[in-house]
């Protein structure tokens, strides 16, 4: 995360010189404050979640409320997807103010079984506050790919009209903030996340009683993500999601936020091996 802010102040540098390091510095406090408090509601609605109570899901709700007793934590909302492709993701600052999303994709596809892994994964991810650190590397990745696009743009209305040394410098500067700000956001956003999501599955097969439940949940996930991507999915908040929103051909599989499946479905078939 320290690394995330340094490049977002880097950027405000090459953007503006010193004026536009302290906007950047200022922006970035005013920018964590907002994340802290405010971005998971921002997610959420981002991808149209509807908060759902016992009486419309009465067997999701009854995962939820189960595994989070079993895992000693505090209820956490209920949100529905209206998506055909499978996923889930949690969100939210602290265990006391967290959520869990499921798309009706993954409603369909995946036995009660299956969801339990699933479900175990997201909580594993509440009890380790990994949601927090997740939520605000979204927001800071999302804004420094921003201000890289509105780099571009003036570049491209703004550019070449002088040929003063420094406006030339001041170009230079720019096209090497387009260029590799937001390749360097998204590697470090795949550092947090990947140690991050063996530790979940890991926890969320504790939590179902049965690691197989989530690796077969993880294959039938994966083979559906390939082939169609969840609407409104972006780079800046794919790495939320249990398995890629995003197809995973071409740069985003390169820049994938997540282990590769196989070696997580690996890892629990070995741990079910343990448990025999």
């Amino acid at each position: 995360m320290t690394l995330l802010m340094m490049l977002f102040l880097i950027a405000g540098f090459l953007l503006g010189g010193k004026t536009g390091l302290i906007i950047a510095f200022i922006f970035s406090i005013g920018m964590n404050f907002f994340s802290y408090w405010f971005s998971d509601k921002v997610i959420l609605k981002l991808y149209k979640a509807r908060q759902v109570n016992h009486d419309e899901y009465p067997d999701l709700y009854r995962i939820v409320q189960n595994l989070s007793m079993r895992a000693n934590l505090p209820m956490p909302k209920v949100y529905i997807i209206d998506d055909d492709t499978p996923n889930a993701f949690a969100t939210g600052r602290n265990p006391s103010h967290a959520a869990v999303a499921v798309t009706t994709g993954i409603m369909s596809i995946l036995t009660w079984n299956e969801l339990e892994g699933v479900i175990g994964h997201e909580l594993t991810h509440i009890r380790n506050h990994d949601i927090l650190i997740g939520t605000i590397a979204a927001a800071v990745v999302g804004t420094i790919t921003f201000a890289a696009e509105m780099a571009s743009w003036s570049t491209f209305f703004l550019g070449g009209r002088s040929d003063d040394d420094d406006e030339g410098s001041n170009i230079v500067s720019t096209l090497l903030l387009i260029i590799f700000a937001p390749i360097a956001a998204i590697l470090l956003q795949m550092a947090i996340s990947r140690a991050r999501e063996y530790m979940a599955d890991t926890g969320g097969a504790k939590l179902s009683g049965q690691p197989l439940y989530l690796a077969s949940a993880l294959k039938k996930l994966h083979m559906i993500n390939e082939k169609t991507q969840l609407n409104h999915a972006g780079p800046a908040t794919s790495h939320l999601f249990i398995v890629n929103p995003l197809k995973g051909k071409g740069l985003f599989g390169l820049f994938s936020t997540h282990p590769p499946v196989e070696e997580r479905i690996k890892r629990l078939n070995d741990m079910a091996l343990d448990i025999i």
